[in-house]
């Protein structure tokens, strides 16, 4: 696992240790930032499962400006620490260990709006549409802006999803990539 493009291109990046985080691939993660970018000049994301960062950093790596980082479990947060250190990213990185749903609570309250998501949780449908549902009905997405929901192929998330409309969907053996983008439609 490794940056795969831009200012970072090359640099190593450590994985979660043990077997409960599943990292994006290197072939998923460059079909997904050929998807929404594949370079940005600026720009503040979330990576809400963070897990060992790769997806977060790959952003930055290519043009965002800064990124939020949450993850539930310890041995993630740290890892994500780590992959920023080794990055030279810690000081335009914000990392929390917290659930999901907690999180976008907090972000809410802090009234924070969001150029690009990542959504690459345990492969659970609900738990997407539920996250996906409250991302709109809050307005955490800029006009522009985009969220990447990373989940299992056998997985079909809604179209449209009050104004989040699915811009693109494509699928790497067992995984599937869904897009979304606001729309004022």
């Amino acid at each position: 696992m490794r940056v795969i493009s831009g200012e970072q291109k090359g640099i190593p990046l450590k994985a979660v240790p043990g077997r409960d985080t599943r990292p994006t691939t290197d072939k998923v993660k460059e079909a997904i930032f050929n998807m929404i970018g594949p370079y940005f000049s600026g720009g503040f994301g979330l990576d809400l499962f963070a897990g060992s960062g790769g997806l977060g950093i790959e952003a930055l790596s290519r043009g965002f400006q800064k990124m939020i980082f949450v993850d539930r479990e310890m041995k993630a947060v740290q890892t994500v620490k780590g992959n920023l250190e080794k990055c030279s990213y810690t000081d335009c990185c914000e990392v929390y260990r917290n659930d999901a749903e907690r999180a976008l609570k907090a972000i809410t309250k802090r009234e924070l709006v969001f150029d690009g998501i990542f959504l690459d949780p345990p492969y659970k449908k609900q738990q997407l549409e539920k996250l996906l549902k409250w991302i709109e009905e809050k307005r955490l997405l800029n006009n522009g802006g985009f969220i990447v929901c990373e989940h299992g192929s056998e997985i079909y998330l809604p179209e449209t999803i009050g104004q989040l409309q699915q811009v693109k969907m494509e699928t790497y053996g067992i995984i599937r990539v869904s897009i979304f983008e606001w729309s004022d439609k």
